[in-house]
């Protein structure tokens, strides 16, 4: 069983996804607007979050920055709009994923177990990872590239961290999908496209020769460790 906070202002969708998750064995809590979903966050400590985007007073939005100011909890925003601009906006903004209302059932459910899935990843190393160009401390999810600090949204940090697991090797999309999302089956490569162009503006780095992380076509990517230089 896994504690999941739904939180959207039209009681409707909210007993309708509470009726859905129980039926499938989680323990529910359910938040009408932004503050009371804030309180219950703090009180219940969930382990996901279903957030609705348009909501009087504290919005969805704003809720989700002070959700990610706390914690990674999977957080999947809810919203009629279907634009592009507006999943973007949500991605960007650290939500783990962005379903559009209406949606069927069953697909919201494996959204839910999957996310769930991947919120229980293998216990990352202690030991922080350095090359000549990257350095990541796992204790504090703290990334320094080229001698800059960057900060990394959850899932690009699972992402940058399933490249460097891996260094020297390609990874195919499906692999990768499965390392940072937790299933491959649930997010499409174009997804994982974004989120690799994303890594690679904020690591300060292009997708030509130049960048650690290399585009293998019809293969996937490979991220290639820079060699650590010896001292003279």
């Amino acid at each position: 069983m896994s504690r999941v906070l739904v939180v959207d202002d039209e009681a409707d969708i909210r007993g309708l996804v509470h009726e859905l998750l129980q039926r499938a064995g989680h323990d529910v809590i359910e938040a009408s607007d932004g503050k009371e979903a804030l309180r219950r966050f703090y009180a219940e400590q969930p382990e996901l979050v279903l957030l609705d985007v348009s909501m009087p007073g504290l919005d969805g939005w704003g809720t989700l920055e002070r959700i990610r100011q706390l914690s990674d909890v999977p957080v999947l925003m809810l919203s009629a709009k279907a634009e592009e601009l507006d999943k973007v906006r949500g991605l960007q903004a650290g939500a783990d994923d962005y379903v559009t209302k209406p949606f069927g059932r069953q697909e919201l459910l494996a959204r839910v177990e999957r996310h769930l899935r991947r919120a229980r990843p293998e216990p990352e190393p202690t030991e922080p990872y350095a090359d000549d160009f990257l350095t990541i401390d796992f204790a504090t999810r703290s990334v320094v590239a080229a001698g800059r600090p960057v900060a990394l949204t959850p899932l690009e940090f699972r992402l940058l961290v399933a490249f460097v697991r891996n260094p020297n090797q390609v990874l195919s999309h499906e692999q990768l999908l499965d390392l940072a999302w937790g299933d491959a089956r649930g997010s499409g490569r174009d997804q994982l496209k974004l989120y690799v162009g994303y890594l690679r503006r904020k690591l300060g780095v292009g997708g030509g020769d130049e960048s650690p992380i290399e585009t293998m076509r019809g293969f996937g990517y490979l991220y290639r460790r820079p060699a650590r230089e010896s001292a003279p």
